[in-house]
């Protein structure tokens, strides 16, 4: 099957150019004005530094963020990933919802547990505004419509 190119819609790419610029923003501001909160999201049975975390974490963000941004014949690849450095951070903020660690301004259980929505919404608007999923099922689908005609 040869990759088509498909056109985002408007709503598709400007959600991917948001994302793009809230992950170089994040990015830097781990190594400046957010350092400390991020310190704190670090869980405990990460068995690296706390600093080094954030400091490849930094790397990460930006490159990702780069990538939304920038790389659009990849995008259903670049989504996949970034959906999977999200859900890496959803089980930061699990971990700091279990171990009762306030940051950003979330100072209660009821915060940390309202902020985990919010990440799976981050989520699936990766996957939406990248068309990562519908890109993967387009592949079932047609490696199912193969095997109708070629059986083994």
């Amino acid at each position: 099957m040869k990759n088509k190119i498909v056109h985002s819609t408007k709503a598709q790419a400007t959600v991917r150019i948001v994302i793009g610029f809230f992950l170089i923003f994040t990015g830097i501001g781990h190594l400046t004005f957010m350092r400390t909160a991020f310190l704190a999201q670090v869980p405990n049975w990460i068995f690296i530094h706390p600093d080094m975390v954030v400091l490849l974490s930094v790397a990460v963000e930006i490159i990702l963020g780069a990538s939304l941004l920038f790389i659009f014949k990849q995008r259903t690849n670049v989504g996949w990933i970034v959906a999977l450095f999200l859900i890496a951070v959803f089980m930061g903020n699990i971990a700091q919802l279990a171990n009762h660690t306030y940051s950003f301004g979330l100072n209660s259980g009821l915060l940390l547990w309202l902020r985990l929505p919010f990440q799976t919404l981050l989520i699936a608007l990766v996957m939406w505004s990248t068309e990562a999923w519908i890109e993967r099922r387009r592949k079932i689908k047609f490696k199912n419509q193969i095997y109708v005609f070629w059986p083994q």
